[in-house]
């Protein structure tokens, strides 16, 4: 294939020459709110916040903020103009600025996990220790006399606050059962909204490997994933804070259920040593012995039910991790379609480099064309001269 035909066949088309008046000119152009709220980020001072201000000098303040060349992008009336190349300036330097912010969030973020599990310890060795301390006083107690009447009479006493704090127990497990149908439910919301957002993603796939010339498009469907994601990720914070808030509540009723289960094996050791006296604790220890296995039998539920909850979480931790990834995918498709753009700006350029050579090489030979044609002309006359000259020496030989 020969340049110059080639170059000779696109000036015949004209597309040299729009693509000439192109990159002289400014083909690029967004509305003033458009630019306002895409590019906002690159220096969010210079627009303050809680105050009105027009579209267009927020526009003018935030490029005159940017370090770029000046006469690279012109003001209109309703758009901002740009010269080829600078909106993939400013989309590379968007891009940099998300990206830092992103990584600030993410580490503090990580600050406030990691202090409030910190919190958290200090709270359980808290209590360990209380425990300990606890535990060190009985032993030394319960050797005493007056200690082992008071634990044959401590069951009598406490059987109106067993009874009270096993209702207590059972609203706590009713409120425990509703928060978790509406967790539930909160779970259905959020897949039916996973499901919305594959179907747009899916679409917007489609779109950008049709057409290239949609990438604004493109890249707002991308905003909007973005913008569901964080929205997501808050809701699945608030879930696990939830479930976190419940699992402290499952624990403390174990707990719970240990001590009655401790007391219980208290209480039957006492009934075993009085039986023969104490008939009416023998019939208070089978209807407390009823009490324990029903609330048993409820905590297993409870567990079942944690644990159902638990794999939902996991479920629903791993189709976010999904949409993430689909996500990464098509903004890597987009990256894609810009750096193609640019080559084909580069082989543009080159073209144009090319057609500037050839069209000095013609003025050239024109040149040298016409320096020729004079000496062939001179040359000419100079021939008749001497030819003329030639015949009036013949006619003076013959005279």
């Amino acid at each position: 294939m020969e340049n110059f035909l080639v170059i000779h066949q696109l000036r015949c088309n004209g597309v040299l020459e729009g693509i000439r008046i192109c990159r002289k000119g400014f083909p690029s152009r967004i509305l003033y709110a458009d630019f306002k709220q895409r590019y906002k980020v690159l220096n969010a001072s210079v627009i303050p916040e809680g105050q009105f201000m027009d579209n267009k000098k927020a526009s003018e303040k935030l490029l005159g903020s940017i370090d770029v060349n000046h006469e690279d992008y012109k003001f209109g009336h309703t758009k901002v103009f740009f010269k080829a190349g600078l909106l993939g300036v400013l989309e590379e330097m968007r891009d940099e600025k998300l990206a830092a912010l992103v990584g600030m969030v993410q580490a503090l973020s990580r600050g406030f996990l990691m202090r409030r599990e910190f919190t958290k310890m200090m709270e359980r060795r808290e209590s360990i220790f209380a425990i300990q301390y606890n535990i060190r006083s009985f032993m030394n107690v319960k050797t005493w006399p007056w200690m082992k009447l008071y634990f044959k009479i401590k069951p009598l006493l406490q059987s109106a606050e067993t009874e009270k704090e096993l209702a207590n127990m059972k609203e706590n497990y009713e409120k425990m059962t509703t928060d978790l149908a509406k967790a539930l439910a909160k779970k259905k919301e959020f897949e039916e909204k996973l499901v919305a957002l594959v179907q747009e993603k899916n679409d917007l796939a489609l779109q950008v490997a049709s057409d290239s010339e949609n990438l604004n498009d493109a890249e707002e469907r991308c905003e909007g994933l973005i913008k569901s994601k964080i929205q997501l990720e808050a809701k699945l914070k608030e879930m696990t804070e939830r479930l976190e808030d419940e699992e402290e509540i499952n624990a403390e009723l174990t707990a719970k259920k240990r001590k009655l289960e401790d007391e219980c094996s208290e209480l039957k050791k006492d009934i075993d040593d009085l039986e023969l006296t104490l008939a009416k604790v023998e019939k208070e220890k089978h209807a407390t012995e009823n009490k324990v296995k029903n609330l048993t039998e409820e905590m297993a539920s409870m567990d079942e039910s944690v644990a159902k909850l638990t794999k939902e979480k996991k479920a629903l931790q791993e189709a976010h991790q999904q949409t993430l990834d689909d996500l990464q995918a098509e903004e890597d498709k987009v990256n894609t379609l810009t750096k193609a753009k640019t080559k084909l700006e580069q082989q543009v350029d080159d073209l144009e480099g090319s057609l500037e050579q050839e069209k000095k090489l013609r003025m050239d030979l024109e040149r040298s064309k016409r320096k020729l044609e004079g000496d062939l002309k001179l040359a000419q006359e100079s021939i008749m001269d001497l030819e003329n000259d030639k015949q009036q020496a013949d006619e003076k030989i013959k005279k």
